[in-house]
């Protein structure tokens, strides 16, 4: 029986430069049966379901309550669906389906946690706010693209308990990654975490054009196709590499994230935190505090002039530009009318971090899948490719269940490192297995 009562309560953060802000507000109401009944009722429609439904409720949508969030994220299997008005499968077998059906490649996310929570990874949750509400990319995902999301595993989550009444939750670690799929689900292309929209969006056109001559050729013609768009891809991002140091007269450019580690521990989080700038910005304080035993990761993992590729960044702000959708979604979640002042300094630095995520993103993860696929290296079939790009370009292997924030070798003076089940009692550690997993992921990648 459906319950008549639903509360729930909204976590909003934003990012600004180095501080992150948050509030918690809970909502009480009747929930109407007959709306959420007809969201799950026109969701196995697809995206024909979606425009029923937001054409049956346009007016009601000029200022959506509660109860329409919640129907419409239902429908959508999207948080805040309401601004991006996009339709996600849970299925990927559905999604091929409605491919074939549509002759459209699909756009499929891996992330850590659910895309429809509000506490999924950072990275997907800034996805939320940057770039499916943004209008130009919606409207071309809604005509060009059928969506789909599936969780590679839960997000970690930490509490902070100030001891009056307050509290503030965060998610720890994790990225995400958009893989280019054709009708039979066979990875094309894929973009790796975050990138301003305007870059999001030039991607997305490429890998629609992409997935257009990759089906007009069968057998060993298709996987040439594929070695040669890759290979140009990669020359270009060198050619324009290239050309971003000479405009800028940088004579000693920055290395890159040096991915292999010395030690038979899995990579620790606060190194693969610097992988992804925007939501380094977030995790950085909690992690320094919940990690104090991992080793400053500057010397070996961390980018090695990061001064220079600020600079570099400058060049890619038109690309990270919100919209009007954008900003007013964030609005809507932190800030009150006449604000305005502390709105634009938010947006601006979570433009800059953008920024550089999109130059640090295609100039490094990027680079490096298009290499897997000139190399034909394990990219024929989209979740072995996923496994290998959380391993090593993400650093957050499946085979480490701490996802780098427990260590075998440091001391943390509580009972058991503070380790407990799901029923709070305690479990030994398992460090033998951890140093096992780790020696494996050597050995493989040696």
């Amino acid at each position: 029986m459906m319950s008549k009562l639903i509360t729930s309560t909204i976590t909003a953060t934003i990012v600004g430069a180095g501080f992150v802000i948050a509030t918690c507000t809970q909502i009480s109401a009747t929930k109407p049966p007959q709306l959420l009944q007809q969201a799950i009722q026109l969701r196995a429609q697809g995206l024909d379901g979606l425009e029923k439904f937001l054409n049956t409720h346009a007016t009601e949508l000029d200022n959506p309550s509660p109860q329409m969030h919640q129907a419409l994220d239902t429908l959508c299997q999207q948080k805040d669906c309401h601004a991006s008005k996009v339709y996600w499968y849970t299925d990927l077998e559905q999604a091929k389906a409605a491919d074939q059906a549509s002759n459209k490649p699909i756009l499929s996310l891996r992330l850590l946690g659910r895309l429809d929570q509000d506490l999924s990874c950072a990275n997907s949750r800034f996805f939320r706010v940057a770039l499916y509400p943004n209008t130009e990319i919606s409207k071309y995902l809604r005509q060009n693209y059928i969506l789909h999301w599936q969780s590679v595993r839960s997000a970690p989550k930490v509490t902070v308990d100030f001891g009056d009444g307050r509290k503030l939750e965060r998610t720890i670690t994790g990225n995400s990654i958009h893989y280019i799929l054709d009708s039979y689900g066979h990875p094309v292309d894929a973009i790796p975490g975050l990138y301003g929209p305007q870059a999001f969006l030039r991607q997305l056109v490429d890998g629609e054009k992409a997935i257009k001559e990759y089906t007009r050729r069968q057998g060993t013609a298709r996987q040439n196709f594929l070695r040669d768009y890759h290979r140009q891809r990669l020359g270009s991002i060198q050619q324009q590499w290239n050309a971003d140091l000479a405009k800028l007269d940088i004579q000693n450019p920055p290395r890159l994230v040096e991915m292999l580690t010395l030690s038979n521990e899995p990579p620790s989080a606060p190194v693969a935190g610097t992988i992804a700038v925007t939501k380094m910005a977030t995790e950085t304080p909690m992690l320094r505090n919940i990690s104090p035993t991992i080793n400053n990761p500057t010397s070996l993992q961390k980018i090695t002039d990061e001064a220079t590729w600020r600079r570099i960044a400058q060049l890619y702000r038109s690309d990270a530009k919100l919209d009007k959708n954008s900003i007013a979604l964030i609005s809507s979640k932190r800030f009150q009318k006449g604000n305005a002042e502390s709105l634009q300094r938010v947006v601006s630095n979570f433009e800059a971090a953008m920024a550089l995520d999109t130059a640090r993103n295609e100039y490094m993860l990027h680079s490096q899948i298009h290499q897997w696929f000139i190399q034909g290296n394990g990219t024929n079939e989209v979740n072995l490719l996923n496994e290998k790009v959380y391993a090593e370009l993400f650093l957050t292997p499946n085979s480490d269940p701490w996802l780098g924030l427990m260590s075998s070798e440091g001391y943390s003076a509580i009972d058991n490192d503070g380790v407990q089940s799901s029923l709070g009692t305690s479990q030994p550690l398992p460090y033998g297995t951890l140093r096992e997993r780790g020696s494996q992921k050597s050995k493989v990648k040696n």
